[in-house]
């Protein structure tokens, strides 16, 4: 019973960790087009040349402090959002989220290898992966229903597939009221 308690905030743990791993997915190939246009990869092989020359933890700090600014821009975004102030908020969060990510992405490309030379980072960056199939493999079955249905209301059978969306919203409404 406890279990079946925690299963919808797993869930939605799932789904955020993936949306996260999703940006970072589609980021990355993105920033290294950039890269190409512009001359950062001027910047890039600098960058390079200097990480090889620090020690794996002196790395750390690399890969961690151009992202730090980021963060009193996400909490002020939060704070607009809070004052009913959605567009500008949301808009400067989702903003600072995909320059965040690309930064790291663009900044983790470069200093990956010393990092992964501290252990605790590539325990860390191997729980991370395992974490991400988990997150998968719990958001899987639950896409494969919404895909299911969502070809069963598309397929329709000439009672037009509105309908029968709204039919089973009053269903489901109908079962809620009758569970409680």
């Amino acid at each position: 019973m406890k279990g079946r308690l925690w299963q919808p905030l797993w869930v939605l743990l799932a789904v955020l960790f993936l949306i996260e791993a999703w940006f970072w997915d589609h980021v990355e190939p993105l920033i290294a087009r950039i890269v190409a246009l512009i001359p950062l990869r001027e910047l890039k092989e600098r960058l390079a040349r200097w990480v090889d020359h620090l020690s794996p933890a002196m790395t750390l700090p690399v890969f961690l402090v151009p992202v730090a600014p980021l963060y009193p821009l996400k909490l002020f975004a939060l704070a607009l959002i809070a004052q009913g102030h959605w567009v500008a908020g949301l808009g400067i969060f989702a903003a600072a989220q995909v320059f965040g990510l690309g930064v790291a992405a663009f900044i983790f490309d470069v200093t990956k290898p010393k990092l992964l030379q501290l252990r605790w980072f590539a325990a860390t960056y191997r729980w991370v992966i395992e974490l991400r199939a988990k997150a998968h493999a719990i958001v899987a079955p639950i896409m494969a229903q919404i895909r299911a249905k969502l070809a069963e209301l598309l397929k329709g059978d000439g009672d037009g597939w509105g309908s029968k969306v709204l039919r089973r919203i009053s269903a489901l409404r109908r079962r809620i009221r009758t569970a409680r």
